[in-house]
């Protein structure tokens, strides 16, 4: 594997399926924007209590949200060059899916094409794209669909 993809399903609630597919559409990312091989993400599903906790602390926001995210190299012009072979940490993405099978209902596609769309959105985020002003957003979103697109999962 190119890529290290760790998932914690804390909602022991995700398919084998589910998971698959998310370290597969993450894989497919860090090749689409050519990130080193060997790196690792880390993703953890949630409750919405638990996301909305981390909301909260991390931004100031006391409400559930759909994923968050927190780059480790955030703010570092490039990864550390060690000598040694310790895998660059990306980061890690948090996906709530109690919001993602919400979500999936309420624009009308499978649970399998949110938490893609969720999971390549964290990771997106976790390069330094996103969507506060009107261009960002439509950098980050043509990014986005392009991604899932080219993976087999587009609208």
């Amino acid at each position: 594997m190119k890529y290290m993809v760790d998932l914690i399903d804390e909602t022991d609630r995700l398919s084998e399926e589910h998971e698959k597919l998310v370290t597969e559409v993450l894989q497919h990312s860090c090749a689409y924007e050519r990130i080193p091989e060997g790196s690792e993400i880390s993703v953890t599903f949630v409750e919405n209590d638990v996301i909305q906790n981390l909301n909260k602390d991390y931004r100031d926001k006391d409400e559930a949200t759909d994923v968050l995210t927190f780059a480790l190299n955030e703010g570092e012009e490039e990864a550390l060059n060690v000598d040694q072979d310790i895998p660059d940490l990306l980061g890690d993405i948090v996906i709530s899916i109690p919001k993602a099978e919400e979500q999936a209902g309420a624009y009308g596609h499978s649970l399998e094409r949110e938490l893609a769309f969720l999971a390549v959105h964290g990771f997106l985020h976790m390069l330094g794209y996103d969507h506060g002003t009107k261009e960002e957003e439509e950098e980050m979103f043509a990014r986005q669909e392009t991604i899932l697109t080219e993976f087999g999962l587009g609208r």
